[in-house]
């Protein structure tokens, strides 16, 4: 994963991808920190990589809603651009430890653990960034779709959030090898 900067310096016949931008995964955590998390805080990386996930794949957390439910329609018009893999605890991206760094070196989001959990937290300064990303226009129907996850899911644990994607995706995901790609 690369910086926006230094991906202008590959030849101009490389196609471009947002996925390989760490700042396309930086600002989709500030708005999932803002819109997903109470007061600009998630309790611990499960829970943070279970409401992404339902995020990224907005068509397992319609899935999601009617089992609880509360049905919802979500566009998938917005669909983000960047997969998830299986890994020990369900949905996982392994560029996460490499975002978070880049966020926390900017100070727009701090780490603290408590009890073996990382909370993650907005700074003051990631709280008025992420307040600007979710009033750009390009990013409306992201917004949208965090907002009804927070509400739905958000105050879910990441171990609550885990066993349902477990109990409800058992083919599509349970079932799958670890490391591979969620489709």
């Amino acid at each position: 994963m690369r910086r926006l900067l230094s991906l202008g310096q590959l030849p101009a016949s490389i196609p471009l991808r947002a996925d390989a931008a760490v700042e396309f995964h930086a600002a989709r955590l500030l708005l999932l920190l803002l819109l997903c998390g109470k007061d600009g805080r998630i309790d611990g990386l499960t829970k943070m990589a279970k409401l992404d996930f339902f995020v990224r794949y907005p068509q397992f957390f319609e899935r999601a809603c009617a089992e609880l439910q509360t049905p919802v329609h979500v566009s998938t018009d917005f669909a983000v651009e960047s997969t998830m893999i299986r890994y020990h605890y369900g949905p996982w991206d392994e560029r996460y430890y490499h975002v978070l760094a880049y966020l926390r070196s900017r100070a727009l989001v701090r780490v603290e653990i408590a009890d073996k959990t990382y909370e993650l937290l907005l700074t003051d300064l990631g709280q008025l960034m992420a307040k600007k990303i979710a009033a750009e226009p390009s990013y409306s129907q992201l917004v949208e779709c965090m907002e009804l996850v927070g509400e739905r899911l958000g105050s879910k644990t990441g171990t609550q959030l885990k066993s349902l994607i477990y109990k409800l995706f058992d083919k599509e995901i349970a079932q799958l090898p670890r490391g591979e790609v969620i489709q």
